[in-house]
């Protein structure tokens, strides 16, 4: 017995066995970090593990289609994500949003490439069979139009592309959270950004309107991302090198605490790589994608310069360590492996 064979025999339609039941429950209790961060204990797990089956059930054909729309044609491969996080993590949400009376606004925060937006999806298509319609912002359709950019780029030359802290509009953001918390009307605009515009600097496209929902995943490379102390730059990672890169680093630090997005979250996600270098390998896989489909794409070295930017604003080896020790901040931590499977589900703990 396996938990891949009893999942595919729960897919034929049979129905979850005590046995089976069971053996999924003791499965789950070897993991000691991830089965408290999903709330399964020898009192309380079998209940949980019995809902889960019932969701996978319920949802597993859906996820197939959704997961097949991006590429994911490893039904084992989805089974085991579906039953090990996508399902567990949509049951907390759910349980989370009931608890909290009224839309709840989850922070995911994750660097390039560490699977963001997809997990935010197909959250989105599970939560249905529980009843809860959920919608999806990123922090990247908060970015300022092409024109306040340019302006903003000759106040501060060192803010070369969209991304580090002051290239959002602030006052647009805090409006779509506090409009989609306490909806007062049918629909609310969410705004939208166009990253080809102006040979890839970008620009604002007209906004979408969208019906409020029970919850809401806001996802950004920093979204919840805390103010460090100065001393935090004493000795400061690569590419941080020059006085002017330590610089730009602190500024950058001054800025988040200026920044009131945050507060508006109810919960906050962090997708963790292993090693954050790999966002950087992801990146050029991406880009590659894009040119083998005769797009316009950014060459390794252009890369390479573009991710590094983002690292000599905000550094995770500066930013991540103390977030990820922070219960009172962090909910979740989901470890993503260089090929970019997950590895350890865990809550923080100080």
């Amino acid at each position: 017995m396996s938990v891949t064979t009893i999942l595919q025999s729960w897919r034929r339609g049979n129905a979850p066995q005590s046995e089976e039941l069971q053996f999924c429950l003791q499965q789950a209790l070897k993991q000691p970090k991830q089965a408290p961060a999903f709330g399964i204990t020898n009192d309380t797990g079998l209940a949980k593990i019995e809902a889960r089956s019932r969701l996978f059930q319920a949802s597993i054909q859906d996820v197939e289609k959704a997961c097949l729309a991006r590429g994911l044609t490893d039904f084992k491969t989805v089974y085991k994500l579906a039953w090990q996080l996508w399902l567990p993590l949509a049951m907390q949400l759910h349980e989370a949003r009931s608890n909290h009376g009224k839309p709840l606004i989850q922070g995911l925060l994750g660097g390039q490439g560490t699977g963001k937006t997809t997990i935010s999806f197909l959250l989105q298509i599970i939560l249905q069979h529980l009843g809860d319609r959920a919608i999806a912002i990123s922090l990247d359709d908060l970015y300022l139009s092409y024109k306040a950019r340019q302006t903003l780029q000759q106040q501060d030359s060192r803010l070369l592309w969209r991304g580090p802290p002051g290239t959002h509009d602030l006052a647009e953001g805090i409006r779509v959270l506090d409009e989609l918390r306490s909806p007062s009307k049918p629909e609310i605009l969410i705004p939208r950004f166009d990253k080809s515009w102006h040979n890839g600097a970008g620009d604002r496209v007209e906004p979408v309107p969208v019906t409020p929902g029970d919850i809401i995943f806001f996802e950004g490379w920093c979204v919840g991302v805390q103010p460090l102390t100065e001393s935090a730059f004493t000795h400061p990672p690569y590419p941080i090198v020059t006085p002017d890169d330590r610089k730009f680093a602190l500024d950058c630090n001054k800025r988040l605490k200026t920044l009131p997005l945050w507060q508006r979250l109810d919960r906050l996600i962090v997708l963790n790589p292993v090693d954050y270098r790999s966002c950087q390998q992801w990146r050029k896989e991406a880009e590659q994608k894009m040119r083998n489909q005769r797009k316009s794409g950014m060459s390794d070295s252009e890369i390479e310069q573009f991710v590094e930017y983002f690292w000599k604003a905000l550094h995770p080896e500066l930013f991540l360590p103390p977030l990820l020790q922070n219960p009172d901040v962090v909910d979740l931590v989901i470890e993503i492996n260089p090929d970019r499977s997950p590895g350890n589900i865990y809550q923080p703990s100080a």
